[in-house]
């Protein structure tokens, strides 16, 4: 039988949301088990003023203080493997195409002069994917970014999927990641950021690590 405590975090993407196409599609996968999972709104309804600082903030109020296992997409997968190097209650971890570097893979993308235009102005218009329209997100997300580790050093077992053919977060960013920590085991995939078509795939190599097969004993 599953351990009574066990219970699941999952942490959506920027510009995402708690009923993202990955996060419901884990949420079907463990709630048919009986699994607790949570998905916390990381913006709170203030994408705006959306900060790493203000979403770590979410994450501690919910986290709590018995084990979880933490799954993270994107910029999910990098506040994941930040949490992961502060909780000691984080027993392992599934990253979906984290976004290690997120500073540095923020000012390479956009350029000199967009980053100095977003300073000027203030704000930036991105495409939010949960609301299906451009919302303004403030300069102060990339200046808080900068004081975080681009590369959090935890411990813990963690299973990174990442697509050869992202073209938002390279692939390259977790081969060196993962050579670094023999805690990890990174899976490629003939994908691109998003992996929504490979997430058959991705359930069938993460249920095992995960659970082992105890999920198997209870169908």
């Amino acid at each position: 039988m599953l351990p009574a405590r066990l219970r699941v975090l999952y942490l959506h993407g920027f510009a995402s949301g708690a009923k993202s196409r990955k996060a419901s599609f884990f949420v079907d996968k463990l709630s048919s088990f009986n699994i607790p999972i949570q998905v916390p709104d990381l913006s709170q309804g203030d994408f705006e003023h959306l900060t790493i600082t203000s979403q770590l903030e979410v994450i501690h109020r919910v986290i709590g203080s018995e084990p979880v296992v933490l799954i993270g997409s994107s910029l999910g997968g990098y506040l994941a493997a930040l949490c992961a190097a502060r909780y000691r209650q984080v027993t392992k971890l599934v990253l979906l195409a984290p976004a290690f570097g997120l500073y540095h893979l923020w000012v390479k993308q956009l350029g000199p002069e967009r980053i100095k235009r977003w300073q000027e102005e203030g704000s930036l218009s991105v495409f939010h994917y949960a609301e299906g329209k451009e919302r303004a997100i403030r300069y102060q997300l990339l200046e808080d970014s900068r004081q975080y580790s681009p590369f959090p050093d935890f411990g813990q077992p963690a299973l990174i999927f990442h697509g050869n053919q992202d073209d938002t977060v390279p692939v390259d960013t977790s081969i060196e990641f993962a050579g670094a920590h023999p805690n990890v085991e990174l899976v490629r995939i003939n994908s691109g950021h998003e992996l929504t078509d490979a997430l058959d795939a991705i359930w069938q190599k993460t249920q095992p690590f995960l659970f082992g097969n105890i999920l198997e004993n209870r169908c």
